[in-house]
């Protein structure tokens, strides 16, 4: 376990970080599961919550948890794989379990255990072809299902809900509408192509080829020609060139409707994941639409959710998040878009800080902890934010480790894109152990141009170092 401390020249922000690690922690719990053989130490998806999910697992990884408890993070993705007919795949909900790739690749990048890294290539090479037979349409060369994180009813349109039954979940929504799924291949076949968990798909496919290169194996050329299918796919369906946006989703329902709902992880994804091009990516960030306490995971929010008095919105649409919040703020600064990611970073600073928790949901507009409004066996309700999400914590994490200190995993090593500014200007990260390293980190300045870069007062030509590092690390970043 690393025994981090976290010194800047804002007492919330230092604050705040001690929380995020509070909650991570405290969400650390005995589990067995998927192919664990036996209890072991997991991250759970909060304090509310017994288990891992599925993406909750992954995200948490990503964000950075592999940097913080490496056997941890191991244990929480291995509890989400299933075995079965000899063959290892992803489990939990399917739209959105591809991202566990994502998950994976971070925590070997991190950690450099090679022996997870081929397993986890085969959990995602069988997935992949299993979800393409079963959730790929061919003429639109996209995957069918929900968006990722997105299991509530109200993050959809009425034309899912009207037909819902009144449940909470989409899970609910082939059952109760079997005519209108394309279930013919053996799949769910919702019919419903969104675009975050298409996003997660093109990346998936370009970490089983990164995979297959670090393990000295041969690429599979069907993945490179998957990945220009789905570009092509996203575009020509999700593309809106007259709103310089991509659009939440494109349904079957009622002839081929598109929601031109802005979602926070979707957009997010496409400028992490590569799917925007630079032009696409510049009009994203400037179309963007925030609300007081941030981005909002789906905006505008559907009307039903808005009545009575306009002040009430959807537990998936109109609320803020603050998972989404997390990549948004990443996608924003490696964007260059940092005003976007400092709005996100202090609001979530904030809203902790006041809480003393990373709260699971806050209302967009007063910023107070709200779950938001839902169906739940028939009427619509309000619904609690949960407490100590982890994803919530994880995502600031995320906004500490990948956007103020820059902290770039690759299995070469850490390249440092650092981010200060005029308020937030002195960072010190003591205590990270990293492989074979225990580094503390020290950055002073206001920008995101690295002036000089010592490592062990030794100047050094480019801001990074290699994976072989050892021993007591002292790093020294100025900013202009």
């Amino acid at each position: 376990m690393n025994h981090l401390r976290l010194d800047t020249n804002m007492e919330t922000v230092n604050q705040a970080f001690r929380i995020a690690l509070g909650d991570l922690y405290g969400n650390i719990s005995l589990f067995q599961d998927g192919l664990l053989k036996e209890p072991v130490p997991v991250i759970l998806a909060g304090l509310e919550y017994d288990t891992p999910w599925t993406r909750d697992a992954a995200i948490n990884v990503w964000n950075g948890a592999s940097l913080l408890f490496p056997e941890e993070s191991r244990n929480t993705l291995l509890s989400v794989l299933t075995g079965q007919e000899g063959q290892v795949r992803i489990g939990g909900q399917y739209w959105d379990a591809i991202i566990w790739a994502a998950g994976a690749w971070q925590y070997y990048v991190t950690c450099g255990d090679r022996e997870f890294l081929s397993l986890a290539r085969q959990a995602v090479v069988n997935s992949l072809y299993w979800f393409e037979e079963r959730e790929y349409d061919s003429g639109r060369q996209l995957f069918s299902g929900a968006a990722c994180y997105g299991d509530g009813i109200s993050a959809y349109g009425d034309e899912f809900s009207d037909s819902n039954q009144g449940e909470s979940g989409i899970d609910h929504w082939p059952a109760a509408n079997p005519d209108k799924c394309d279930s013919q291949k053996g799949g769910v076949g919702i019919p419903m192509y969104t675009l975050s968990t298409n996003c997660l798909y093109f990346l998936a496919y370009q970490l089983a080829d990164d995979m297959a290169r670090e393990l000295g194996e041969k690429e599979d050329p069907h993945f490179s020609h998957m990945r220009r299918l789905l570009l092509e796919g996203i575009n020509r369906n999700l593309w809106l060139p007259e709103e310089g946006t991509f659009a939440y989703y494109c349904s079957l329902l009622s002839g081929e409707h598109i929601c031109r709902s802005q979602e926070a992880l979707g957009l997010a994804f496409s400028l992490l994941c590569g799917v925007a091009d630079e032009s696409q990516r510049r009009q994203i960030l400037a179309h963007c639409e925030t609300t007081p306490a941030g981005i909002p995971c789906v905006w505008p929010p559907f009307a039903r959710y808005t009545e009575p008095d306009g002040n009430a919105f959807g537990r998936h649409s109109g609320t803020v998040w603050p998972h989404a919040q997390g990549f948004w703020a990443d996608a924003a600064k490696k964007s260059g878009a940092y005003p976007a990611f400092w709005e996100e970073f202090f609001s979530l600073t904030r809203h902790a800080v006041r809480d003393q928790q990373f709260g699971e949901i806050y209302h967009p507009l007063t910023g107070q902890l709200y779950g938001g409004r839902q169906e739940l066996h028939g009427p619509i309700t309000e619904w609690h934010s949960c407490s100590r999400q982890t994803w919530s914590a994880t995502a600031y994490l995320r906004m500490v480790f990948e956007d103020l200190c820059g902290m770039e995993f690759s299995p070469e090593g850490i390249h440092f894109a650092p981010l200060l500014g005029t308020e937030l200007n002195h960072l010190t990260l003591a205590g990270l152990t990293w492989r074979n390293a225990r580094i503390t980190l020290e950055l002073s300045g206001s920008g995101c141009q690295v002036e000089t870069f010592t490592v062990n007062g030794v100047p050094q030509k480019q801001p990074f170092l290699p994976a072989r590092t050892s021993g007591d690390v002292s790093i020294r970043i100025t900013l202009i």
